[in-house]
């Protein structure tokens, strides 16, 4: 069985470890912790933790599927309402807080509420440090551009993000993360929002070095749609060269998007071949989810069974050796014929 790791934060995080469950068992989350917005930020404020929102999310995308796992992924995500006090707040952040101080140790306090979930693998933070986010931004009316600081901030920004780094600088990796993606057989990076949940990964120091030496398959999976704020007006090749800007020394073995996504498939190949591995492609599938009338769904999603399809079949093609091409414009495989490649490279 393949020990995969998946590195990001929020919806994205969620979705590629809703997929990566249906594949294997040895699925281990980590996740950044730069959240300064909402309950996350409050109880970050006011205890000095971790932000514990995108640990929760993981938590919640790795929950057994039995009636007790069920029950208590929807209860770590129930927020309350109201006006009071409480009003924000998730009761897996409460949860997941109140733990790190009792326990005073982050990963054992995720631990506990792994065992409460029953999950399918394991969530860790980055860092166990929290830690801020700052970018260089242009575009605000300032001749030499402005530097911005907080995750909401950099998100948010109505002007263009260059780059990004890290508060205090140089942090140190969490020792429990490293061992994960050093043991790992296949890592994947996004989607999620690019410069506050994606790239923060490559700039821990020790947590890049390990990424890129690593002999593990490397994939990252392209974000279905700009995001307003941080990634506006982005194409996808230019999710690509900025991850490729703040990582040049990175290499991966496969990049994924959503078919609908890629109006030019010739360009994201071009601007891919920078990070490509030798044998590495591009692989376009229909990896969104289906329903956009769904009144939840207010930004596109990945559908997690379509995108476990796509890894599937983009590990057995590595596997198997390819057309020499490095280039994939393929959608999915039939039905049967998937499933038998999927449950193959995942052996």
């Amino acid at each position: 069985m393949r020990r995969a790791v998946a590195l990001g934060g929020g919806h994205g995080l969620h979705a590629t470890l809703s997929a990566l469950r249906r594949l294997t068992d040895d699925v281990t989350a980590v996740v950044t912790v730069a959240d300064d917005g909402g309950s996350s930020g409050r109880l970050r404020r006011e205890l000095g933790l971790l932000p514990p929102g995108d640990l929760r999310m993981a938590l919640a995308a790795l929950a057994a599927e039995d009636e007790s796992g069920r029950r208590w992924g929807e209860l770590v995500q129930h927020r309350f309402g109201g006006t009071g006090a409480l009003a924000g707040h998730a009761v897996g952040n409460l949860l997941l807080a109140g733990l790190m101080e009792v326990l005073g140790d982050p990963v054992a306090a995720l631990d506990e509420v792994a065992a409460l979930l029953g999950l399918r693998g394991r969530v860790l933070p980055m860092s166990c440090d929290p830690l801020d986010i700052e970018a260089e931004v242009t575009g605000l009316g300032l001749p030499d551009g402005a530097l911005i600081r907080g995750q909401v901030a950099v998100a948010s920004t109505p002007g263009r993000v260059q780059r990004v780094w890290l508060r205090p600088d140089r942090p140190r990796a969490c020792p429990q993360a490293l061992d994960a993606v050093k043991a790992a057989d296949v890592l994947l990076l996004g989607p999620g929002s690019w410069f506050t949940s994606v790239i923060p990964h490559l700039l821990v120091p020790e947590l890049r070095e390990a990424l890129i030496a690593s002999p593990a398959r490397r994939i990252v999976v392209l974000n279905l749609a700009p995001e307003p704020g941080e990634t506006a007006g982005f194409s996808p090749e230019q999710h690509l060269a900025v991850l490729s800007q703040h990582a040049p020394e990175l290499r991966v073995d496969a990049v994924i998007a959503d078919v609908t996504a890629v109006p030019v498939p010739e360009l994201l190949h071009r601007t891919a071949a920078v990070m490509l591995a030798p044998g590495g492609r591009v692989h376009l599938a229909p990896v969104a989810a289906a329903d956009p009338a769904d009144p939840e769904m207010t930004v596109p999603r990945h559908d997690p069974a379509a995108l476990a399809d796509a890894l599937g079949v983009v590990l057995a093609e590595l596997d198997g050796g390819s057309d020499g091409t490095g280039f994939d414009t393929q959608t999915r495989s039939a039905p049967r014929e998937q499933e038998t490649r999927r449950s193959n490279a995942w052996r």
